[in-house]
């Protein structure tokens, strides 16, 4: 008798723990439900990223003293709210630990909360069908893979493999010049054949949605690549000319949209062993995106606030960029410059080239040993920095 109310107890014990468990669950699931209303919008982009957006906002302002927690749980909790805060401060000043601590956050918010699998992440970025893709959405699937086997490196790789530093024609230019088009980028694509699995699929989505929310938009990835440096909003019409425009001569306005003339949002150059390279294919959408980015590149170290009337800042990056950002009134529009600097890895026969090289090499090295007093001048691009460092 004994040993039956002894099972019986069990019996019982076992199917309280199964009915709390199924509530338990039950309610995590109407609490996602709650969270995630699935519609035909519900994996596009803007939908994710105020997901993201929500998420996370949730996680750094939650109060872990009303939840009840143990001694042990609270500290580490807050050890983790802690460094999200960190993390998402770090990644805005260009920290690249911090921004791949911000993705996987983000990764794991998709794949376990909101619910994105192979079914329909391509309701995101269409990787199902290459004709739908646009230039930014090849590019970004290219770097991320070449990023595999090259790292920092891959922007450079993708460059030197397919010779797109090199002066080319385009429509309605009278002379060549350095440009990445966007046909290029397709035909690149098409020749590179990448297989894509879910996480791939998955990485890719994140970094747009990180670019969009708290990193420097289309060049997010670029800047973060061993170039010279990349500059935005420094060509192209500004947007106060074309409201202008638009107020008095509504004709010409409709002929400069026909003619796909580039705005001061779509203007995107790099800086490439020395060369200035339009890349015709990015772009940052609006004027409201451009000046994100300009308002945020430049706060590492709280150098001051960019106002109408301290129209520019001149600072460092969390890597040591040196970053220039302007804005109007004193510039036509908003734009920033960064220029890296890799002088560990340059050397003088990478710098100095063409006709003569060999003996200009020899003089350098002995104006330096010999501490005379020297001027270099040229156009901007000339890799002028890296000269003025001298080598032994």
């Amino acid at each position: 008798m004994t040993i039956m109310n002894i099972i019986l107890t069990f019996a019982v014990i076992a199917l309280v723990i199964v009915f709390v468990m199924h509530k338990i669950k039950q309610r995590q699931n109407e609490e996602t439900e709650s969270l995630v209303e699935v519609d035909d919008q519900t994996y596009t982009l803007d939908k994710m990223i105020d997901f993201v957006k929500r998420r996370l906002d949730e996680i750094t302002k939650v109060n872990l003293y009303d939840i009840g927690l143990s001694e042990e749980e609270l500290k580490r909790r807050k050890n983790k709210k802690y460094e999200l805060k960190k993390a998402l401060k770090g990644c805005t000043y260009g920290d690249v630990n911090d921004k791949k601590y911000v993705k996987e956050l983000i990764f794991d918010l998709l794949s376990k909360e909101y619910g994105v699998t192979e079914a329909n992440i391509s309701r995101g970025i269409p990787f199902d069908i290459p004709s739908l893709l646009t230039a930014q959405d090849k590019f970004d699937i290219l770097i991320h893979e070449y990023k595999k086997e090259f790292g920092y490196e891959a922007l450079t790789q993708l460059i030197k493999k397919y010779n797109l530093a090199s002066l080319k024609y385009i429509a309605g230019e009278a002379k060549p010049c350095y440009v990445i088009t966007s046909e290029e980028i397709d035909e690149i694509y098409e020749k590179e054949n990448l297989p894509l699995d879910f996480q791939d699929k998955l990485e890719v989505v994140v970094q747009r949605i990180y670019q969009r929310y708290k990193g420097y938009s289309s060049i997010d990835e670029v800047r973060d690549m061993n170039i010279d440096g990349v500059s935005g909003g420094v060509s192209g019409l500004p947007e106060s000319f074309l409201s202008q425009v638009a107020q008095t001569d509504g004709d010409y306005l409709n002929q400069v949209m026909e003619a796909k003339v580039p705005r001061a949002c779509d203007s995107i150059w790099i800086f490439f062993q020395g060369k200035s390279i339009r890349l015709a294919f990015l772009s940052f959408g609006t004027e409201a995106e451009l000046k994100r980015v300009c308002q945020n590149i430049y706060k590492y170290n709280n150098p001051g606030q960019l106002s109408d009337t301290n129209g520019y800042k001149i600072n460092e990056m969390k890597d040591g960029s040196r970053v220039v950002v302007v804005r109007p009134s004193m510039s036509e529009t908003w734009a920033f410059f960064v220029r890296k600097f890799d002088t560990k890895r340059a050397t003088l026969e990478q710098i100095v080239r063409g006709e003569g090289k060999d003996e200009a090499i020899e003089l350098l090295k002995y104006l330096v040993k010999g501490a005379r007093i020297t001027a270099l001048t040229g156009e901007q691009g000339c890799r002028k920095n890296n000269n003025a460092y001298g080598y032994d």
